[in-house]
């Protein structure tokens, strides 16, 4: 794991995940939502951010995992780490943050977390971690400008000028929903997918462009 190992993971202040991310994260936005952020430190400076927070469907949501009361379950809903960071950078940061949601929020069981191919990947850093594949699909939500290349959602896209503007396309890709449980007796109520399933359905995505997770186990 190399220097990965030497990375620190400590709760920070809003403000400062906020700015981070909206410098790094490819978005450039932040959840509104956001309750929970953590740093992520190596050699005594901020490289990383995640952010966590309660899941925006929160009624559509819950009945994921059996027995889930309404402040059980969190949503990681942003991951942004700068090109500073070594090599399994993000699996280790996430480890940690359970470890730390564990000891400091005990009442939280399990995690949600999205994969959006269309604009980033597939969702490797989650397979990684631990969490379990529950969701894939298309994703028709995501618009790109050929010329500027800013992004913009459906809603977003519909409520202003930009529709009339030719140079906006519909992105292809794929949306891919994870699960980690923290309390490993509760039970997923959705059907697990293999990871195969990813190449099945060519949904492998890596910064918007298509792989297979065999491309992607040669490249590492």
């Amino acid at each position: 794991m190399g220097r990965a190992k030497e990375i620190i993971v400590k709760v920070i202040n809003s403000k400062v995940a906020n700015d981070f991310v909206k410098k790094t994260h490819y978005s450039g936005k932040v959840v509104p939502n956001s309750t929970l952020h953590f740093g992520c430190f190596l050699d005594n400076k901020l490289h990383g951010v995640m952010q966590y927070g309660p899941s925006i469907n929160k009624k559509g949501t819950i009945n994921l995992v059996e027995g889930t009361g309404w402040n059980e379950f969190i949503e990681l809903n942003r991951m942004a780490f700068n090109d500073y960071l070594p090599k399994y950078s993000e699996s280790r940061c996430i480890a940690i943050s359970i470890k730390l949601i564990k000891k400091n929020a005990p009442q939280i069981k399990w995690i949600i977390s999205f994969a959006d191919g269309t604009q980033c990947g597939d969702g490797t850093i989650y397979r990684a971690s631990g969490f379990k594949l529950v969701g894939l699909k298309k994703n028709t939500s995501m618009w790109k400008n050929t010329v500027t290349k800013e992004r913009m959602q459906d809603m977003q896209f519909y409520h202003t000028m930009t529709k009339k503007d030719k140079n906006w396309v519909r992105l292809d890709g794929n949306m891919l929903k994870y699960i980690y449980l923290i309390d490993k007796t509760m039970q997923i109520t959705k059907e697990v997918l293999p990871f195969t399933e990813i190449d099945k359905q060519g949904a492998g995505m890596y910064k918007g462009k298509k792989i297979t997770l065999q491309e992607r186990r040669v490249n590492d």
